[in-house]
């Protein structure tokens, strides 16, 4: 398979969660690898419902983003 990320990601292991508006529950997820353009994230529960536009909110503080794949509990995702 062809790497076509721009930057190399650094595995990981950081609670995060997913942000969908101001007023839904936050989701908790887990970050398994992040570079400065994405990040691979994984859920507890199911990936079904989550939109295809959110924002992670990290340590670091909220970041907006975009999913790339997804899998049963797991994304790829873009950094906006």
């Amino acid at each position: 398979m062809e790497e076509r990320r721009k930057f190399r990601r650094s595995r990981v292991l950081k609670s995060g969660q997913i942000a969908v508006n101001d007023k839904a529950r936050k989701i908790d997820c887990t970050v398994r690898n992040i570079s400065p353009a994405g990040a691979c994230i994984e859920l507890p529960s199911s990936t079904l419902g989550i939109p295809p536009v959110f924002t992670l909110i990290l340590g670091t503080g909220p970041q907006p983003c975009r999913v790339i794949w997804r899998t049963e509990q797991r994304m790829g995702i873009a950094f906006a």
